[in-house]
């Protein structure tokens, strides 16, 4: 009963944020408030983005190698990036909305099958991050193991592919 309310509080949580990013997103015209200059926030999120995937690939090593203290570590700090990163996204597109992609041509539906899967599963890792780690500190380590063997690759790719999607977006194809 209790993994019941568990799993139903997590979902609940997980259902504020995609529906706070949808609506941020996808419901408002951008604002930029004050004097604020947001302007470095996508190389902040590219950053904490590879941080969280460095952090993932180094805490799954620490796992084969059965040294539990330093994997625990490492996912939480994994958690904790990614944390920042959603933080910093939000505010980023908070102020200045969505990013049109300046690419043409062959690399245009290379972009759009990178940023819609990245962004399909950005929004299933959220429940699927928050399960595993729970199980994970709750000690039901079984329960834990299962999922975290799709969550790991999961994750792993929404944190390389949001890279991938930041040098595209700012660096090999800026906007005119």
């Amino acid at each position: 009963m209790k993994e019941r309310l568990a799993i139903s509080t997590l979902g609940i949580v997980s259902s504020f944020v995609l529906l706070g990013v949808g609506v941020l997103l996808l419901g408002r015209e951008a604002k930029i408030l004050g004097d604020y200059d947001v302007s470095a926030l996508p190389a902040v999120n590219a950053f904490l983005n590879g941080t969280s995937a460095v952090l993932l690939t180094v805490g799954y090593v620490f796992i084969r190698q059965k040294q539990v203290t330093a994997h625990k570590i490492c996912m939480l700090s994994a958690f904790g990036v990614s944390s920042l990163f959603l933080i910093s996204y939000l505010t980023y597109h908070y102020q200045v909305g969505s990013m049109p992609f300046g690419g043409q041509g062959w690399i245009r539906p290379i972009y759009f099958t990178i940023l819609i899967s990245h962004i399909l599963l950005a929004a299933l890792i959220i429940p699927l991050a928050l399960v595993t780690l729970s199980r994970a500190l709750k000690g039901r380590f079984q329960k834990h193991i299962r999922i975290a063997r799709w969550t790991l690759p999961l994750w792993l790719y929404v944190s390389v592919t949001g890279v991938v999607v930041y040098l595209m977006l700012y660096h090999l194809y800026p906007r005119p």
